[in-house]
């Protein structure tokens, strides 16, 4: 039997938590809309894995959540997979797909010394992709690539209730700080969530450069062509659980909902171990 709704729905799916920081970008511009979150977090970090292993985790999941929980349009928000999964992605979906890439464009636009910094995974700081991006939009910058491999953990730790210890932030951020970059872009949707200790860390950077808000746009977009944008914009924000249901394949997070809340995306229903998967990352 067909689903009757009234929202518009829109599934993001990441690898953890990172996504959260794409989803209150999407609430804020369609607050009308409704969300799907799916984290593969017992497949973290994808930067670790085949692309073979991710196209098919990420196809498989996504699949898995659309025939529960049919959606309209579909955002990988990770950095790894989008740059892997998207043409399997779409081959295999009728509904539009978004993928993220770092801000390399907007963030060059802003930056006034001309010295960036792009803060990474280490997997997202080797990537061709990267190289092409730069030497496309960013050609007259220095620009200074940063891979931290702790930065997702501490992000992935914060919804837990952990909080990052500052030093070890400064500690991390350290070469663009002795690079004077002014501008610096999030290649990792983790990393919006550790804005606050970033900006202690980098208190002379003018410009922190995500890719959220591009992101809604994209998504409008899609809504808008199929009509139901404006049925979105109609109605009343949503308010009562944003995101209707929040799956993860490994433990969720202990301080979802309060982390969520604070966001301003309350959650309803939350699965854990989604669907039949272990802590060991089995799908």
């Amino acid at each position: 039997m067909t689903e009757h709704r009234v929202r518009p729905r829109v599934l993001v799916f990441d690898s953890g938590v990172g996504g959260l920081s794409v989803a209150g970008s999407i609430h804020k511009a369609l607050p009308g809309a409704e969300l799907v979150y799916v984290a593969d977090n017992a497949g973290l970090p994808y930067g670790d894995k085949t692309e073979q292993v991710v196209v098919e985790r990420c196809c498989w999941l996504i699949r898995e959540s659309l025939g529960r929980r049919p959606c309209d349009v579909v955002v990988v928000a990770c950095n790894t997979a989008s740059t892997v999964v998207l043409p399997a992605l779409r081959a295999v979906s009728d509904i539009p797909v978004v993928g993220v890439v770092p801000a390399i464009k907007p963030a060059a636009a802003c930056s006034g010394n001309r010295r960036m910094g792009v803060l990474a995974t280490p997997a997202t700081v080797k990537r061709a992709y990267l190289d092409d991006l730069i030497r496309t939009f960013a050609a007259d910058c220095e620009v200074v690539r940063l891979g931290h491999p702790d930065l997702v953990r501490w992000a992935e730790d914060l919804v837990a209730g952990r909080a990052p210890d500052q030093a070890r932030v400064n500690l991390a951020l350290a070469p663009l700080r002795d690079a004077g970059v002014d501008t610096v872009v999030l290649g990792c949707t983790h990393y919006p969530l550790l804005v606050p200790w970033l900006r202690k860390a980098l208190p002379e950077v003018v410009n922190w450069v995500e890719s959220g808000d591009a992101i809604a746009r994209r998504v409008a977009y899609w809504l808008e062509q199929s009509g139901q944008l404006a049925e979105g914009q109609a109605l009343p924000p949503k308010t009562e659980a944003v995101v209707i249901n929040a799956c993860f394949t490994g433990d969720a997070p202990s301080d979802l909902v309060p982390f969520m809340s604070a966001m301003g995306i309350p959650v309803g229903d939350i699965a854990g171990h989604w669907p039949g998967t272990t802590a060991a990352g089995s799908v």
